[in-house]
């Protein structure tokens, strides 16, 4: 954003938040939009709430060589990998994959913020269904139960609740997992023998906003091949250039699963009143 304002410019003020809270406020603003740019947060999540944002130009960066999903109401701007963490100093075998967070062993034991205020913890609890087979209700249920009553406030608590041993496992985006071991937390990553998510995080234009040409500047300029380098090679994230593929060695070796981008928009209200539902059974 500074990269931004020296070069353009044009200054940016930044309200921050967990992705649900910020889309819950641009609805409550509908009639008087406060904001220009919804920036970040699961593209399924910016889907879900699509009708509060304006159409793209279908040129406005030129010819997107992108191989992530693409919307008229959004782009993506980076890729984020959902993975497992664990503490090196508590636990000696660490989970294999999604199925071992239903596993009795790590109840109570589990970091994983509320899906209803964190992005990144819908996508992987929508991750979770994917790659574990079952009823959609009961594998729910028995992770709610796994928790423990365990939820915390945000995505960004994982990495510490994990590395000072409240909790000896977590669900956190790679990047973030990556950044934390950089800092030197003591976690260490398992990408899930079944697959993860790669869904992308989205940058969206709100709905008569009062800025419009600026926000339109500032996405071109996330999405330059600047930009998007400085993601691999500084902040720990992948790319959705495809002219940067081959730069991003830490993507190749990942297994991905099929995530329905649309599917998971599309049922957010129901599983997210499902998950709501457990908590309102204790």
């Amino acid at each position: 954003i500074r990269e931004f304002e020296q070069r353009m410019g044009i200054w940016v003020q930044v309200t921050s938040g967990g992705t649900n809270d910020m889309l819950k406020q641009i609805a409550l603003e509908n009639d008087y939009p406060q904001a220009d740019l919804m920036f970040g947060g699961g593209v399924e999540s910016l889907n879900a709430y699509s009708d509060y944002f304006a159409e793209l130009p279908a040129n406005i960066c030129g010819e997107l060589d992108t191989h992530a999903s693409i919307s008229n109401k959004w782009l993506p701007f980076s890729l984020l990998p959902i993975v497992l963490i664990y503490n090196r100093k508590l636990v000696t075998q660490p989970p294999n994959g999604w199925a071992d967070l239903l596993d009795s062993q790590w109840r109570g034991s589990i970091a994983y913020a509320k899906p209803d205020v964190s992005g990144s913890s819908y996508t992987a609890l929508i991750t979770l269904l994917l790659a574990v087979s079952g009823e959609d209700e009961d594998i729910l249920r028995s992770f709610y139960q796994n928790l423990g009553g365990k939820l915390l406030d945000s995505s960004g608590d994982v990495v510490g609740a994990v590395s000072d041993g409240d909790c000896a496992i977590g669900i956190t985006l790679e990047e973030t997992a990556l950044k934390g071991i950089a800092a030197g937390e003591e976690i260490g990553i398992v990408y899930p023998a079944e697959g993860t998510s790669n869904v992308p995080d989205g940058i969206a234009v709100i709905k008569d906003c009062a800025h419009l040409e600026n926000a339109l500047a500032f996405i071109r300029f996330v999405l330059g091949e600047d930009v998007q380098r400085r993601l691999i090679t500084t902040y720990y994230r992948h790319s959705v250039l495809s002219s940067l593929s081959d730069e991003d060695t830490q993507t190749q070796g990942m297994k991905m699963l099929d995530y329905d981008i649309q599917w998971a928009s599309d049922q957010k209200d129901a599983i997210l009143a499902q998950w709501n539902a457990l908590i309102a059974g204790e």
